[in-house]
């Protein structure tokens, strides 16, 4: 049909009228992305006075213990829902003893946290051994170099109820062992944490996408990879399974991790489950970004924006993204 065939057929369908201004594309635009969608994850290091830049992540740091607070505060008059924490501790030892010790760097940062914003921002708590542990890995290690699975959930039930009363919103256990979310439901229900919530990393893969986050976490494996209890990124089916073992167990909300790479997870697991689902835009997805706006190659704001709608067109209800803060001003 030509164009001016087009022009007089009624029948002629034109996508381009509800493209044809800003407003337009506004009014019709099904996916929506706003400051209440995002979610800040922070680095607290013991033992800094200053924020130390992440080489790998430009523009992220880890933050002192003053400087995260002054970071806090900046997020929620953002806008932005939360913030979640991961800590580097001093000293670390085989079973990760900082994590769920009283002065740990991040039930302290909980504390001050809570008391500077009350429940402004949902604070959540990280849940997983690799930055305290001196071998890296995400549990208790055998003396053959394997990850204790059960062992490991004890850890992961004293930690939670050391981060839930020190002030922690949502308790978000990453680790990937199987059992953690029963042991981690029982464990703050036992001490009086009935009403703190489970964010379970349900689907997170053993992805080339982290290696930035080693770096800022200082949590890299000093032996071996993750590969066995992480899922294996060419598995779909397995996800689902993974996700609804986490609701089965207690979860109040699940997550999919990577996001960008794994937006077909993101979509099945949203599609599967009633419960909030959430995506987290990791540390090499943000690298990518900006290693090519830094060279020119993409406009930077429009990229950032283009890929947190994309998380959240497949189904993400919140995405934890390290452009929270700056993309919220952008979006208000």
């Amino acid at each position: 049909m030509t164009s001016g065939q087009g022009g007089t057929n009624p029948g002629f369908a034109r996508g381009r009228r509800l493209r044809s201004t800003p407003a337009m594309r506004r009014w019709t635009a099904q996916t929506r992305l706003a400051p209440a969608d995002l979610v800040l994850p922070v680095f607290v290091k013991e033992g800094i006075t200053e924020p130390v830049p992440i080489s790998s992540m430009p523009g992220v740091v880890q933050h002192s213990p003053e400087s995260l607070r002054k970071a806090a505060a900046e997020a929620a008059e953002a806008g932005i829902s939360g913030l979640m924490l991961f800590g580097i501790p001093a000293e670390k030892d085989a079973v990760g003893s900082q994590a769920d010790a009283a002065d740990g760097i991040v039930n302290v940062a909980l504390q001050q946290l809570r008391a500077d914003l009350g429940d402004e921002l949902v604070l959540m708590a990280d849940l997983c051994l690799c930055e305290y542990t001196d071998h890296g890995h995400c549990g208790v290690v055998t003396p053959a170099g394997v990850v204790d699975n059960d062992p490991t959930l004890d850890r992961y039930a004293a930690v939670a109820i050391a981060q839930a009363q020190a002030g922690a919103h949502v308790i978000a256990p990453s680790g990937m062992m199987d059992g953690q979310v029963a042991a981690i439901r029982a464990g703050l229900d036992s001490s009086g944490s009935t009403e703190t919530p489970i964010l379970a990393y349900a689907a997170k893969y053993a992805s080339g996408f982290y290696g930035p986050f080693r770096e800022a976490a200082e949590g890299a494996p000093q032996f071996g990879d993750r590969s066995t209890y992480q899922m294996d990124p060419p598995n779909t089916d397995e996800a689902l399974r993974e996700v609804a073992q986490d609701i089965a167990e207690g979860a109040d909300a699940v997550m999919v991790k990577p996001a960008g790479p794994y937006l077909d997870i993101v979509a099945r697991v949203a599609d599967a489950v009633d419960v909030p689902v959430s995506a987290y835009q990791v540390s090499g997805e943000y690298a990518m970004v900006e290693a090519a706006a830094a060279h020119g190659w993409v406009d930077r704001r429009r990229a950032v924006l283009e890929t947190l709608t994309s998380i959240r067109r497949a189904g993400a209800g919140s995405v934890l993204t390290y452009w929270a803060v700056e993309a919220a001003r952008w979006l208000r």
